[in-house]
């Protein structure tokens, strides 16, 4: 039998979710990057306690959609698989660039990179990829891609850029072992200037948390 795998390329079309209106009191723009099982319009919910006027959200649309459950009633996203993953993350990064660009005001505000779970990879690939400068960087109960170097972010200049970790103590996904694999490339990509947030509670958004982080940054520390 001689299979071959041939590949096309051909235009498409992704949604994205925003919450709030960008305006002149806006002080920060979240662009969010949902976990594996999400849909973005859902995931935005964890955002609807920050300030409206001051926080301006954008989550984008993991693009493989499937169904949760064999009742096929609940829709769920992936961002990546391990099938054709350099392929599938350039389309992503590709889907990403465009969403920056049809919200390019956005670079005139503050601007949190916010990824949870699975969107960690796609936050980082993303960062590496565009060289985006933002105000924070929050990875969020995910694991950071093997693939990155240090120097993929010598661009981010960590005196206008936080780092911030944040994981659940109860996480299940995150192993003694995972754990310690993270911690070790947490420093070698930011050393020092990387923050750990640590809370109580498992594999799930803090919102105290999200507050403290839309403060953080509206402070400007």
């Amino acid at each position: 039998m001689d299979i071959k795998k041939q590949s096309v390329t051909y235009t498409t079309t992704n949604t994205y979710e925003t919450l709030n209106t960008l305006g002149n009191k806006t002080e920060n723009v979240w662009l969010v990057l949902h976990g594996m099982g999400y849909l973005s319009r859902y995931f935005l919910r964890y955002f609807v306690k920050l300030n409206p006027e001051e926080n301006y959200i954008i989550a984008p649309q993991a693009p493989s959609k499937y169904y949760l459950k064999d009742d096929f009633k609940h829709v769920g996203a992936s961002w990546l698989t391990k099938e054709d993953t350099l392929l599938e993350t350039e389309n992503v990064l590709n889907y990403l660039n465009e969403v920056l660009r049809h919200e390019k005001e956005i670079l005139e505000k503050k601007l949190i990179v916010f990824g949870f779970s699975q969107g960690v990879s796609i936050a980082m690939r993303w960062l590496a990829q565009r060289k985006l400068h933002c105000q924070t960087l929050v990875l969020y109960a995910g694991g950071i891609p093997n693939e990155l170097k240090k120097q993929d972010f010598e661009f981010l200049d960590f005196s206008k850029t936080k780092v911030k970790i944040v994981y659940g103590n109860k996480d299940h996904y995150l192993t003694p072992k995972r754990l310690l694999s993270e911690y070790e490339k947490i420093n070698t990509l930011f050393g020092e200037h990387a923050e750990i947030i640590n809370f109580e509670g498992g594999h799930e958004i803090n919102e105290a948390i999200l507050e403290k982080i839309a403060s953080d940054s509206s402070l400007g520390v």
